[in-house]
């Protein structure tokens, strides 16, 4: 039997939305791990992949939020045994942390819909490669990441150089969010700063990107 796949949540609300649907659909169950309810974590040798979702604290807030250096150690050893690993927001955040890389705050907010511009490395990554030059998104993040030593830069926007890497065959880290839908308007326009949450037509097309990488990511995780 293959093993589960593990999804780290730091907030009720935010789910693993099309990663989620998409895992289904392809057979792979997941277990959701809530942090806010200090749960514990599995081994790394137990799970047959990781997804790492956004939060409002910072990657490095240990002093508030002491799980964190726990998810960070189950990120590394996730990626050391060759593990298939998404980070989603502080997930990427996590993921850069775990591997060296500096977090702090970025240069400034972005919140709601935007674009990521893909780099020439991106156009020939198996994941990124299929997006497009250039793509919709969300955005709703404050801080920003160098990146890891050995890591490779997919996609960058205006403000922010790092929204997207990957570190060795099948770790990536994405700062925007592609898993999140129309279904989660309500969600964003609750939770987001006033005025920035995106429109129903600018969650289609995110949407549709997120289908397109978040499959690709499947495929390698299964290759």
């Amino acid at each position: 039997m293959d093993k589960p796949w593990a999804v780290v949540k730091h907030l009720s609300f935010e789910g693993p939305g099309l990663v989620g649907a998409l895992l289904k659909n392809r057979g792979i169950s997941f277990v959701e791990y809530p942090m806010y309810h200090a749960f514990e974590l599995p081994a790394a040798a137990d799970i047959g992949g990781l997804v790492v979702m956004g939060g409002p604290m910072g990657a490095l807030d240990d002093v508030t939020h002491p799980q964190l250096p726990r998810e960070r150690k189950f990120i590394r050893d996730s990626v050391d045994a060759g593990l298939p690993v998404l980070g989603i927001c502080l997930g990427a955040q996590l993921l850069a942390a775990a591997f060296g890389g500096d977090v702090r705050t970025g240069p400034v907010p972005e919140h709601g819909a935007g674009l990521v511009t893909v780099t020439d490395e991106g156009a020939h990554d198996p994941v990124f490669g299929s997006a497009g030059s250039q793509f919709a998104v969300v955005h709703w993040h404050n801080d920003t990441f160098d990146l890891p030593e050995g890591a490779t830069r997919l996609a960058s926007s205006e403000a922010y150089e790092n929204q997207a890497f990957r570190l060795g065959r099948r770790a990536y880290g994405l700062q925007f969010h592609v898993e999140l839908t129309r279904e989660h308007l309500s969600v964003m326009q609750n939770h987001m700063p006033a005025g920035t949450a995106p429109s129903g037509e600018q969650m289609d097309e995110v949407a549709a990107v997120g289908r397109v990488v978040i499959g690709a990511f499947l495929d390698l995780a299964e290759s």
